[in-house]
């Protein structure tokens, strides 16, 4: 088999990273929307979707090493299968425990999709090359994941207001292209994706499972010396819950704005690509802010903001007025992102880095899971508008935690952060998002 060149390399990892990303670009206007119409109040909705981040937060820790231990091919075919079973059965679900299942396939095919075509495309670089750059790949991935996202959004936005198609509802038509794309990317990872076998087997799953507590007391331990460390991850637990108000409630508050869930959703296809490019905006140029007041002080000034941004998509009259705060709140965003991981990769060095980012990345879920069901439940028995309120104070409430970093003054400021892919939704597909 002819080796690959770098280049060859980059570009199926992009490809590959793109398609991954599409089914979930799709999903995302509809999902809630969709349970809605199958007759699923909020706060089922906010039930069915503590199966994810229940399962991830279980399973992505154990399962960072199946991929060294059975390859990193293997790994990805069935997190992708397994993804395109949740997909089927949340076309067909129309009960609690059937969306219930649907998220819960999704914590499983999140968890094992945390990480393998990553460090493919680092490790397949580097046997390329060993003197060459994979930084520029991982940074062209933040483009690609911006672009893919938005495009399935624009695409679901159409199919919505396009549809219904027969016995096909119009939200229903964007889960069944979803379904296929999941499919197109099981087959192009089967084509595109080459890996050189090393030993493997039993023994070193054995292994790979028997070092997953070590490796977990370890990170653990690192937090518990380190105030900095500890405040930069606990921000995870505020940001996971407020992402609920624009991932979950942004659909409901348009929905209740315009009048009508097919509008809502066929609004919400081009409105989420152009939060996703606003997104990538506002990552390119927090550089200039960052190098003005430094990186702990711009990420909490953010922080601050974003909790702004979510009380205009919750007080602003008119569908107008929603969409341009929700478009300013992924701008913030993407912003946060490069900061936050750029002060976090300050804090960390050696063999525990991949354990720390994937604390941080975990303690997202609990709190997302914690999110879905308050505030849905809130927004139930009041209002969906005093609901994304309380999301968006529990949001600004995170700006503190950025104090023992600026005072630590490891990083006054940021002259270029490292490029960060935006984070995935905490409640929506893994397609589509951290």
């Amino acid at each position: 088999m002819t080796a690959l060149t770098v280049r060859q390399v980059q570009v199926r990892y992009l490809v590959l990273y793109g398609l991954r990303w599409l089914p979930g670009g799709l999903m995302i206007p509809v999902m809630i929307l969709l349970m809605q119409e199958r007759g699923m109040s909020l706060s089922q909705i906010g039930l069915a979707g503590i199966a994810q981040g229940l399962i991830v937060l279980a399973l992505e820790l154990p399962t960072g090493g199946l991929a060294d231990a059975l390859g990193r091919k293997p790994v990805l075919a069935v997190a992708w299968a397994v993804g395109l079973v949740s997909f089927a059965v949340f076309a067909v679900a129309h009960s609690f425990w059937l969306f219930f299942l649907a998220w819960a396939l999704q914590g499983v095919y999140r968890a094992l999709d945390s990480g393998p075509l990553e460090s493919w495309y680092v490790d397949a670089t580097l046997a390329a090359d060993p003197d060459a750059e994979y930084e520029r790949g991982l940074g062209h991935a933040g483009t690609v994941i911006g672009l893919a996202i938005g495009a399935g959004a624009l695409l679901s936005g159409g199919l919505v207001a396009l549809g219904p198609v027969g016995p096909v509802s119009a939200l229903t038509l964007p889960v069944l292209a979803a379904i296929v794309l999941q499919a197109v990317l099981l087959v192009a990872l089967l084509v595109l994706l080459r890996e050189a076998r090393t030993a493997r087997g039993p023994a070193a799953l054995r292994a790979s499972v028997a070092a997953a507590p070590r490796m977990v007391g370890q990170a653990v331990g690192l937090l518990r010396r380190s105030r900095v460390l500890l405040a930069l991850v606990a921000v995870e637990l505020f940001w996971g819950f407020g992402m609920v108000t624009f991932e979950t409630l942004l659909p409901v508050r348009l929905a209740e704005v315009v009048g009508d869930a097919d509008r809502a959703a066929a609004l919400l296809g081009p409105a989420s690509s152009a939060a996703w490019l606003a997104n990538a905006l506002g990552a390119a140029l927090i550089p200039l802010l960052s190098r003005r007041i430094g990186a702990a002080q711009a990420a909490g000034l953010l922080r601050i903001l974003q909790g702004a941004t979510v009380v205009g998509m919750g007080l602003l009259a008119g569908p107008v007025g929603v969409i341009v705060a929700y478009l300013a709140c992924y701008a913030v965003h993407g912003a946060s992102n490069p900061l936050h991981m750029g002060l976090l990769h300050r804090q960390v060095d050696g063999p525990y880095r991949t354990s720390v980012l994937s604390l941080n990345s975990m303690m997202a879920q609990p709190a997302g899971a914690l999110g879905a069901l308050t505030l849905t439940a809130l927004a139930e028995h009041t209002s969906v508008s005093a609901a994304m309120l309380v999301g968006a104070v529990v949001l600004a409430m995170a700006a503190p935690l950025y104090l023992p970093a600026w005072r630590a003054g490891r990083a006054p400021a940021v002259a270029e952060p490292t490029p960060a892919a935006p984070r995935e939704p905490v409640l929506a597909p893994r397609a589509s998002g951290r």
